[in-house]
């Protein structure tokens, strides 16, 4: 599998190399499961697209769209230097990057977006963003299940965003997930516009 193409349309949003070199980076660190897998085994909380084979590639791929088309318009998307703009499309695209696990498990877990973000420090010598950066696209990760912080047992396991970074890539996470909103996908997974 070439991880590289993978997710190319959503590389070429990025503008600043560093950040793009860095998340090609940690997308060929991710496990192959990844690539395969819905981004939901029950349907319960994705769209038709996000199911079946590679339905999480589409999650993603959607989730960074909705932050595409949201920070070209310019009552959003000027609230945000072009710098910030690049580390949230990058957080976007590894939002979900262990959603089993380093090593697949069989469910979802819960504590992914921590998962994710401890993932992304273990391997930032790799990378070529500098660590204010890092922690800006670790801490959108980390906070992008929004106010779902409770485990299945109800104990408190992640944070709730609270930076307007935060916030918006919870938004965009959270708009991939509607049934209510639909895409449609070209034979490569591309967003079809």
């Amino acid at each position: 599998m070439n991880k590289d193409k993978i997710y190319e349309v959503e590389l070429g949003y990025i503008k600043d190399d560093k950040v793009r070199e860095s998340c090609l980076t940690m997308i060929n660190l991710l496990p192959e499961y990844i690539f395969h897998e819905a981004a939901s085994s029950t349907g319960k909380y994705h769209p038709r697209y996000a199911l079946g084979e590679r339905g999480l590639v589409r999650h993603t791929k959607a989730a960074v769209r909705f932050a595409f088309e949201l920070l070209n318009d310019p009552s959003i998307g000027d609230k945000y230097t072009s710098k910030e703009k690049d580390l949230m499309i990058m957080g976007l695209i590894l939002h979900d990057g262990l959603k089993r696990g380093l090593q697949e498990e069989k469910y979802t877990r819960f504590d992914h977006p921590i998962l994710m973000a401890n993932y992304i420090e273990e391997n930032k010598d790799k990378l070529t963003i500098d660590d204010k950066e890092r922690e800006l696209v670790c801490s959108v990760i980390r906070t992008h299940m929004g106010p779902w912080t409770t485990d299945y047992n109800g104990n408190e396991v992640l944070e709730k965003p609270k930076t307007k970074y935060q916030n918006f890539v919870h938004m965009c996470d959270y708009l991939a997930s509607r049934k209510a909103i639909l895409l449609e996908f070209d034979d490569n997974d591309n967003v079809i516009c």
